[in-house]
Order: C-alpha cells, then sequence, then structure tokens
C-alpha cells in the first residue's frame, strides 16, 4: 500500500480540527487514505443506497449510532447531513471525530462553507505524485509515464491504463457529470472532452471549442467550469501583477491527468506517444500537475500562474509566494537548448521578484547553467520549488 504524502498533514489536522473534509477526483484514493489512517473509526459510504436514504430521512439518528465519530464517504449525497455534524462538533469538538470525503467540491465547498466553517480542515487529494506511484530505482520511459497517468487504481491492480480510463470516462465523467449538468446530448459532451484534451496545456477559447463542438460559449463554459470543479481540469490563470503591458489574460487549460488526456486522444499505448505532435503538451500537463499535487499535498493553497504577453514572451509557470516568485519552464526536448532559457530571461528583466529559476526537461541530467536549475524530469519529486 502507498504511504501518500499528504497523510502527515490529514493526522496532524486530526489532532486539531473536528471534522477533516478531503475532497478529490473518484478513484484518487480517498477511501484507502482514510482507512489506512483511522482504521478504528466506523466507516460509511453514502453511496450504498440503504444508508443515504437513512441518512436522509433521520440524519440525527444516523449520527447516533457513531458517538465517537466516523469516517463518511462521499457526503455530496446527502449535503443536508452536514449541518448535522455541524451540531455534533458543536457539542462535543473532539478533534478528528469526523473524516468526511467527497468529489465534487462544488457542491460540497458551498455546503461546508455554510455549515462547518472554522470546524474542518480542508485536504484535497489528487491522484499519485510521481514520487508516489514510482520507485526511484524502476527503469522508466517518459512516454509509459505519460500513457499510463496516476490514478492509483492502475498501479493497485496493474491494469491497462486504455482500459481503465475508458471505464472511469465512461461510468464517472459522462455519467455524473452528465447528469449534473443535465446533458441531454452524451455524444456531444464526449467530443467536447476530447477537443478539450486536444487543447491541454493551450490558453482557453471558449468560443472556439464552441464552435468545434456545435454548443454555445454559455454551455462550454459551464461545462468547463463543472469539469474544474470535479478535479479533471485545472485552469491556471495569467500573472500580470504591476506590469505596464498587453498582457494575455485568459487562462490556459490543463487536464489533471496525463493519462485521461491520452486516452481522450487515442493513444493507446506508449509507441504511439513517442511521435505524437501533442507529445510537449502532455509532458506540461504532466509538470503542472506534478507541481499543484506538491502544493496540495502539505495543504497549501494553489498559487501556480502563467505568463504571456502580447509580443509572445512566456513562462509556463509562476509560483506566487507573496514576496517572492519562483518560476519554472516546461520543455519536452531531451537536448538543452539556448531557446529554453528566453522566457526566464525576460521575465527576470520585468520582475524584481523572482527567487529562482527552473527549467524542468525531458532529459535526464541536472545542473545550474546561466543561473538556472535545471532538472531532468525523474527528479521533479525531489523538487522542492512549491
Amino acid at each position: 500500500m502507498v504511504n501518500r504524502e499528504v497523510s502527515q498533514k490529514v493526522l496532524q489536522f486530526a489532532a486539531q480540527y473536528p471534522v477533516i473534509t478531503i475532497t478529490g477526483p473518484r478513484q484518487s484514493g480517498k477511501t484507502t487514505l482514510c482507512k489506512m489512517l483511522f482504521p478504528e473509526k466506523g466507516y460509511i459510504n453514502l453511496e450504498n443506497i440503504e444508508v443515504r436514504n437513512y441518512a436522509s430521512a433521520d440524519p440525527r439518528g444516523f449520527l447516533a449510532q457513531y458517538p465517537d465519530g466516523a469516517v463518511i464517504d462521499e457526503i455530496q449525497r446527502v449535503p443536508d447531513l452536514l449541518s448535522y455534524i455541524q451540531i455534533e462538533v458543536d457539542e462535543n469538538q473532539q478533534p478528528g471525530r469526523f473524516i468526511v470525503t467527497g468529489s465534487h467540491s462544488f457542491e460540497l465547498m458551498n455546503t461546508i462553507s455554510q455549515s462547518l466553517a472554522g470546524r474542518t480542515a480542508l485536504i484535497k487529494l489528487l491522484p499519485f505524485s510521481f514520487s508516489e506511484a514510482y520507485n526511484k530505482t524502476k527503469a522508466l520511459s517518459l512516454e509509459n509515464v505519460l500513457y499510463t497517468g496516476f490514478y492509483p487504481r492502475i498501479f493497485d491492480m496493474g491494469l491497462n491504463p486504455t482500459e481503465a480510463m475508458s471505464f472511469y470516462i465512461s461510468t464517472y465523467v459522462e455519467r455524473d457529470l452528465g447528469m449534473l449538468i443535465n446533458v441531454k446530448d452524451l455524444s456531444r459532451f464526449e467530443i467536447f472532452l476530447k477537443l478539450c484534451a486536444g487543447r491541454t496545456g493551450q490558453v482557453l477559447n471558449l468560443s472556439s471549442i464552441g464552435n468545434d463542438c456545435g454548443v454555445n460559449h454559455n454551455t462550454v463554459k459551464s461545462w468547463i467550469s463543472i469539469l474544474e470543479a470535479s478535479f479533471i481540469i485545472k485552469l491556471l490563470q495569467p500573472y500580470y501583477k504591476n506590469f505596464n503591458k498587453r498582457l494575455i489574460k485568459a487562462p490556459k487549460l490543463y487536464f489533471i491527468d496525463s493519462g485521461m488526456v491520452a486516452f481522450l486522444l487515442d493513444i493507446q499505448n506508449e509507441t504511439q506517444l513517442k511521435t505524437h505532435p501533442l507529445k510537449g503538451a502532455l509532458f506540461e500537463t504532466f509538470v503542472v500537475s506534478e507541481l499543484l499535487k506538491k502544493r496540495f499535498n502539505r495543504s497549501k493553497i494553489d498559487n501556480l500562474y502563467y505568463f504571456r504577453d502580447s509580443k509572445g514572451n512566456e513562462v509556463d509557470v509562476i509560483l506566487d509566494h507573496g514576496n517572492f516568485i519562483n518560476q519554472v519552464e516546461i520543455k519536452s526536448g531531451q537536448t538543452i537548448s539556448s531557446d529554453f532559457f528566453k522566457g526566464l530571461d525576460y521575465f527576470i528583466k520585468i520582475s524584481q521578484q523572482v527567487k529562482h529559476s527552473y527549467l524542468i526537461y525531458g532529459g535526464n541530467e541536472s545542473r545550474i547553467q546561466q543561473g538556472v536549475n535545471i532538472r531532468g524530469w525523474k527528479s521533479i519529486g525531489e523538487l522542492d520549488i512549491e
């Protein structure tokens, strides 16, 4: 069983707050994490219809079965239960009493902000990080890592990534999200997902996706919001503080998991990925996701941005720490070129806040060159740049 990097933070918060809320995409390992860290607690799965009906009909009686608290999975299925948990923990504020999980942050966070403000710690659990998924001594190819992705079940059960992602998309993304946004034409939503996959790493253009998909601008905006709130995609916002320049102000779209992108692009093995025109976009997706996981696994807020001006000067990731900035350039090539440093050098000239500059690339060497920390892709788990 993989020891999740976020475990230490969960245990810390369980000693400080009466409720711990863990959100993340389905099959990211929330249930496994809870059972591993809190084996002594009762376990409730609100996906079970009988259990869900009982919790909805008699929430007080339902919670009375667990005077010492419990792990409650998929709490968004009975959101009103959070109000009764609030009453319980106000009467008995024993730390770590209830551990609740949910897959839909857009539903869950709104309810939590109303019911458990100040009473709960929040954890976001994404699929495995690179360090969690791979042993340092194992021989790896970049193509295989990008193709496989990081959903725990693929590793735990030794599943074929294409088959596993096909089932995942069909049973969760299309079914659950389709119901939430009342998609009448599921085939159009499938096209939308594939169009988004083809645009991972690109500046989001709602009109372009809508035109290609045959739906209007507002529909695309709604679907994008649902994907982001469900931890399927990440919208990287532009960084434009204190600059008197014409800057791109639309967000960039990234999928959380490169394996999902590979499936949606009909990549069925790592060999196909070697010469695929979007290999660079998948590599960038992988790196951005790893940086985000580092933040969340340490229970830190999302501080990732990108920079691009109207003349094409760009830095892939800006990490804003308030009083200083770290900048990251991402290149899938295995040979370091002088072009790799252009964006980093430009941003240093216009910003006085850059503390460290990093280049993460598709090769294996690690060194410092031109004041830039160069790191091969396999060392991404060792970087401390969040």
